[in-house]
């Protein structure tokens, strides 16, 4: 054979295999016909997380409808609509709120644990994987702190969390150590156009040249502990260098304010608030108070962090707990009934038979005609359409929203919140937060659910408390599932769930006497 019979046999081969090639692509190319279909992903059936309650997708008129001349109330409504989200049916309680302050101190206690200076135990620590491979070191949860036969360094690792109290000689946890540090990421101002890293895409306007030499500079905060054991806020100003520029760390000191009973009331005997109604079991289902508006924040970042860590992997991709806006609140409260004044459908607060709808002071220095003198356990009163409880009085709540005296006129209609992060050396006017709902203090017209009010941030009250929320990613068929399981629980007693009732005692256990301090 020749050469160029050779070369031709060569084109032969090589046409056959090409073809048989887009023979194979031209079988998988045509399953849908040729038709674009789209590509397709998993749908999430998102559970119903433990004490949460869907609220659907809706809309309605937002602030007050009518002038009340007597509150200097103007009609001031504007129509708005919120996408659908998981809301905490009761205020977050003292028990929960204690979970958290005792997660930061088991901790804590499992770091000095694990230190040399206490006597180094490495098995408090992991730090190879199964394999072993080195990774990130992270706490041993697994192992328990030997709170009954601690051996020396390990009794000095635990009492290095604790004082004693020089009146009583009862050992109490040293507030001022609990501190809980965490990341956020800040979406809103990563997304913005004027952020971006490439200067091509920061303005479409083909009018004007792309100034690539322009300085980008962005604001974010940091924290750390200096030298002397105190925690350093700043907020830092420079160029834009990465996406992490946009990574915000917060170190918070958890614990309540219990002193709170005290200064909110000069001349009154509240001492007996002051030492047991965060740390006695008596109060364990009445709402949490004394908690800032970044202690609240501090709460729903730990309570994702919890529940990722209970997925054992990192990278578990759902919405974290955060608090409501403004307009969820407000949505969830009127129970998306734009003639609904208050939590509960009528306009005056009690039943025909006498019976009051919420817990607020009903007189003149009456504080007791509604069945309690200061806040009651959450859940006493019965829910509103939406399922939720004590949405109009017991603890005002915060919210995520700054407040402005324009409200929700300032905002978009859709998912309407105004946000204003302020830096530390911001006026402190700047620092203020819209709380909603009113408490066990105020007069019935406080307690309105078109009433709006504000605290600042840092600031902690006997009269104010939160709940959480989480944005619902799941299906429409998961959706009607999960309002079907909220009507039936919004029926019936607090549901209780063996494994976090186990999980709470085993947190709670600490030396006897030891788990109570009062934050001075």
């Amino acid at each position: 054979m020749g050469i160029k019979n050779k070369n031709r046999m060569k084109q032969i081969i090589l046409l056959i295999l090409l073809t048989a090639t887009l023979a194979g692509c031209s079988k998988s190319l045509s399953g849908t016909g040729g038709e674009v279909t789209g590509v397709r992903g998993r749908v999430i059936d998102e559970p119903t997380p433990f004490g949460m309650v869907l609220v659907k997708r809706g809309s309605v008129e937002m602030g007050a409808h009518q002038k009340d001349s007597l509150w200097d109330d103007i009609p001031e409504a504007k129509g708005i609509s919120v996408d659908a989200f998981w809301m905490d049916e009761k205020e977050v309680s003292n028990a929960m709120y204690r979970q958290f302050v005792y997660y930061v101190r088991d901790s804590i206690i499992r770091e000095r644990l694990a230190d040399p200076a206490y006597g180094g135990n490495e098995d408090y620590k992991i730090e190879t994987d199964k394999y072993g491979e080195p990774i990130t070191p992270r706490l041993n949860w697994s192992k328990p702190i030997p709170w009954r036969k601690p051996n020396e360094d390990e009794e000095r690792a635990i009492n290095s969390l604790y004082v004693t109290d020089p009146r009583t000689g009862v050992k109490m946890l040293d507030f001022e150590q609990l501190n809980y540090r965490y990341e956020t990421f800040d979406y809103r101002q990563y997304a913005l156009r004027r952020n971006r890293m490439n200067p091509e895409r920061r303005n479409y306007n083909t009018d004007l040249a792309t100034d690539y030499d322009e300085e980008v500079l962005i604001s974010k905060d940091t924290a750390f502990i200096d030298d002397d054991g105190t925690v350093q806020r700043v907020t830092i100003n420079r160029p834009l260098s990465s996406p992490y520029d946009f990574v915000n760390t917060y170190i918070v000191n958890v614990y309540p304010d219990t002193t709170v009973w005290v200064n909110d009331f000069a001349n009154a005997y509240t001492d007996q608030y002051v030492r047991y109604y965060f740390s006695s079991p008596i109060y364990d289902d009445y709402p949490v108070v004394g908690v800032s508006w970044e202690q609240a924040n501090a709460f729903c970042a730990w309570r994702t962090e919890y529940l990722r860590q209970s997925y054992g992997m990192k990278g578990v991709n759902f919405e974290p707990f955060r608090l409501p806006t403004e307009a969820e609140w407000e949505y969830a409260a009127r129970a998306g009934n734009n003639d609904q004044t208050y939590s509960w459908k009528t306009d005056v607060p009690h039943t025909d038979k006498g019976c009051y709808n919420g817990n607020f002071k009903p007189g003149f220095g009456d504080y007791t005609r509604d069945g309690y003198i200061i806040t009651s356990p959450v859940g006493s009163y019965e829910a509103n359409d939406f399922g939720l409880y004590d949405m109009s009085g017991n603890v005002a709540e915060w919210t995520s929203t700054a407040w402005s005296e324009s409200g929700v006129h300032k905002t978009a209609d859709i998912n309407p919140d105004y946000q204003y992060n302020a830096a530390k050396e911001d006026p402190y006017m700047l620092k203020r937060k819209v709380i909603r709902g009113g408490s066990w203090k105020d007069a019935s017209h406080f307690v309105r659910a078109d009433v709006r009010t504000w605290e600042y941030q840092n600031e902690q009250r006997s009269f104010v408390g939160f709940r959480c929320v989480r944005t619902y990613i799941g299906s429409p068929k998961a959706a009607k599932a999960a309002k079907n399981g909220a009507a039936a629980a919004g029926k019936t007693k607090t549901r209780k769930v063996k494994a976090q009732k186990s999980q709470s005692t085993r947190s709670s256990r600490g030396p006897r006497g030891a788990g109570a301090s009062v934050r001075r």
